[in-house]
């Protein structure tokens, strides 16, 4: 048999395959960094909306998986809601931008989250295989609430995270996916806001790190001005914008959880922007990051 001597002038030759394996060694050191971590991912917004942002989410999060991170999926789905309510013959009804929830709105609120929203991320990231597992707060007291306002009806605030049910499913090598409908003492359904959910959530596992996709780039240093995008912060400094009255109002509750979950042992937030494809792989595997960066 005659061997074959290799040509050196193709030795130095990278192709489109040689890129993809240069891609895949720069991440290892950070996917050992995060080898069986915590990872809450607070999923909505156009990366919701979206199917094919929907499909590439899926994929990230499996990714993450299987590399041997213990991502953690928790989700709202307000437009849901609103359109189940109206398909009901119901019109919304908000106050400072918080669903009136009485109790024929619950029951829809539980439909729209739990049957259909849940079942749909179940079912998109179970298509790579059996990875995913629906749970709503409402099991096993995972979500324990308290009545915000009479005014607004059954909405809760989050006062107790039962973790039981999340440690089983991330023991049995599954990823949880989280409705945010949570229960009183009472038992009594309440509708929860997600980016609040995530953040208690993220305490109560420890989390390493607590993540939110919106639909913008993350904090911007002047509301608006895509340019003056903040890459990193420290719990002092979003502090300092508040006073200064420099977080828009939609990122408020986002901002004030994650301010909350790190004061209270999550390692670090991210505010990222679910209309960038990949954005969790380039923001957790990549030196450079794409979104904002928040610190203790």
């Amino acid at each position: 048999m005659t061997a074959s001597v290799a040509n050196p002038e193709n030795q130095n030759r990278l192709t489109p395959a040689h890129d993809k394996a240069q891609i895949l060694a720069d991440a290892l050191p950070y996917i050992r960094s995060f080898a069986g971590k915590v990872v809450v991912v607070k999923y909505g917004g156009n990366a919701m909306d979206d199917p094919a942002l929907a499909d590439l989410f899926a994929q990230d999060i499996v990714l993450m998986h299987l590399v041997g991170l213990q991502p953690v999926v928790v989700h709202g789905g307000g437009p849901q809601i609103s359109e189940l309510m109206r398909r009901r013959g119901k019109a919304p009804e908000f106050i400072d931008g918080l669903r009136v929830t009485d109790r024929e709105t619950i029951d829809i609120a539980r439909e729209a989250l739990v049957e259909g929203v849940n079942r749909e991320i179940v079912d998109a990231l179970n298509r790579f295989g059996t990875y995913a597992t629906g749970l709503s707060g409402e099991d096993n007291n995972l979500l324990r609430v308290t009545t915000r306002d009479s005014k607004l009806g059954f909405v809760g605030d989050v006062q107790a995270v039962d973790t039981t049910a999340l440690n089983k499913a991330l023991s049995d090598d599954l990823i949880p996916v989280i409705a945010t409908i949570g229960s009183d003492a009472s038992g009594q359904a309440h509708n929860v806001n997600a980016d609040s959910a995530a953040a208690a959530i993220a305490e109560a596992m420890n989390a390493e790190r607590l993540i939110y996709l919106t639909d913008v780039a993350g904090i911007y240093g002047e509301f608006g001005q895509e340019n003056t995008l903040i890459s990193q912060i420290d719990c002092a400094g979003l502090e300092e914008m508040f006073k200064e009255n420099k977080i828009g109002e939609g990122m408020i509750p986002k901002v004030l959880s994650c301010i909350e979950a790190l004061k209270s042992g999550v390692g670090r937030a991210h505010i990222l922007d679910g209309r960038i494809p990949h954005v969790l792989l380039l923001e957790l595997f990549t030196p450079e990051g794409v979104g904002t960066v928040i610190d203790k």
